[in-house]
């Protein structure tokens, strides 16, 4: 099987970042944003799909939601690099994902249709020192430049930030399973005969 992995740099007069995605990995992370809480969801998600994933970003701008929107899409931009044309996959996958009182749930068509429906159920303006619709905004410019069909829904909670991280990770655990090797797929898993 070809390797899936890819290398991914972007560079904008806002923000300078470099991804590297191993689909195939062991949830080794390495991730520097400058922000903490931002940090550790993108280690939870590499841990939980099992993907190493390696994210340097800097702002040039010193504004936080380019920093934020420009990860997203690079690391969408690297998995969907990754899995290449798709061939052999399992393509499709669910998670639900308790974390205490939050209960979150994630749906996965790793079909090439860019479609996201995100609730994450925030009531904060901010979580561990990152806004609300920055917040919203990474799973969004996550899912729209992963190129799938993309579900999340946070079913019930009271603490933000375990409604969050039950997000990532109910979405962490459906790409892995969605994107995992099907021995019994022997093509692109569609009717179509492309995704």
């Amino acid at each position: 099987m070809v390797a899936r992995t890819s290398k991914l740099k972007r560079e904008t007069k806002e923000t300078s970042i470099t991804v590297q995605v191993n689909l195939d990995g062991s949830g080794k992370t390495s991730t520097n944003t400058g922000i903490d809480f931002f940090d550790h969801l993108i280690t939870s998600f590499g841990k939980h799909a099992m993907l190493d994933i390696v994210v340097k970003a800097k702002s040039n701008d010193g504004i936080t939601h380019h920093l934020i929107e420009d990860t997203g899409i690079a690391i969408g931009n690297a998995i969907d690099k990754a899995l290449g044309n798709r061939t052999g996959i399992v393509r499709f996958n669910y998670s639900s994902v308790p974390m205490d009182e939050s209960l979150a749930e994630s749906s996965v068509d790793l079909v090439r249709r860019p479609y996201g429906k995100i609730n994450l159920s925030i009531k904060r303006a901010q979580i561990e020192g990152m806004s609300k619709e920055d917040i919203e905004h990474f799973f969004a410019s996550l899912v729209q430049n992963l190129n799938s069909c993309i579900h999340i829904n946070v079913r019930y909670g009271e603490n933000d930030h375990h409604k969050i991280e039950a997000a990532i990770k109910s979405l962490a655990v459906a790409l892995r399973m969605a994107a995992s090797v099907d021995k019994k797929q022997k093509g692109i898993p569609s009717t179509k005969g492309s995704m």
